[in-house]
């Protein structure tokens, strides 16, 4: 089996479409993954985890590129904080924020922080999602190490986490803002009505048509006037098309 019909069987057994990923890059990993798991090519790899449920979760949780932090980038996150949620909060009151390919939860978790910072006791939705269950689980757990959180401030650290055997445990009320889920960008349809959505540094993976289907789905997922959060690597080039304009770099207002 060659490497193009592994993909397609994969989109047909498992609809996971990595027809839309930079095929260098995908296949460089994939090929790790066979190495690493003494796999002899493509066919014994889809047997496998076609048959398996468990070496599939393996598969994919080493496909996905599950780095991420708290306050990560962290004057994008000053204007989070000082420009635009202030803003959302003082035309909307309550929020509906979408954290895509959220990862370990650091992200959506922060937004969490800030909304409690900015807005204490208002009920604003969070909803997070990654594609890989494994990592959601992870999320979920809320248990971070010293490298994740170290852009957290020492007043913020006090506050919203706790320390126990080298780990860094996220608050309980902030770990409640958060609803987690299973969602695939590539494949999956879009939630709607976002005050902000917040996916960075993911697309880079993606081949351009695959960025534009999925900038598009999230214009599409915004409110009138609401915003799309993405990657300091990332630029939408075509966002005028999309009905977006740019308003800081990378924040996108839906006009």
């Amino acid at each position: 089996m060659d490497f193009g019909e592994f993909k397609r069987r994969m989109l047909a057994h498992f609809r996971l479409d990595l027809h839309s990923y930079k095929e260098t890059q995908l296949k460089r990993r994939i090929d790790s993954f066979l190495l690493r798991k003494k796999i002899n090519g493509y066919a014994d790899l889809f047997k496998l985890i076609a048959a398996d449920r468990q070496a599939y979760e393996m598969f994919l949780d080493h496909l996905t590129i599950n780095v991420s932090e708290f306050f990560r980038d962290p004057h994008r996150w000053q204007d989070l904080e000082k420009i635009i949620l202030p803003g959302l909060l003082q035309g909307r009151g309550t929020l509906k924020i979408w954290s895509a390919a959220c990862s370990i939860g650091a992200e959506p978790y922060s937004l969490g922080i800030l909304l409690d910072e900015l807005s204490p006791g208002r009920a604003h939705r969070i909803d997070a999602t990654d594609i890989d269950k494994n990592i959601l689980e992870k999320a979920r757990a809320g248990r971070y190490n010293q490298d994740v959180v170290r852009n957290v401030s020492r007043e913020r650290m006090a506050r919203y986490f706790t320390v126990s055997d080298g780990s860094y445990l996220i608050n309980e009320n902030i770990k409640r803002k958060v609803s987690f889920s299973r969602h695939d960008l590539l494949t999956d349809d879009y939630p709607q009505g976002y005050d902000l959505i917040v996916c960075r540094n993911v697309t880079i993976y993606f081949t351009r048509e695959a960025q534009d289907k999925i900038n598009q789905s999230f214009s599409r997922s915004l409110q009138p006037g609401g915003l799309l959060f993405i990657g300091g690597s990332e630029m939408i080039f075509n966002h005028q098309e999309l009905g977006l304009e740019k308003i800081l770099p990378c924040f996108y207002r839906k006009k």
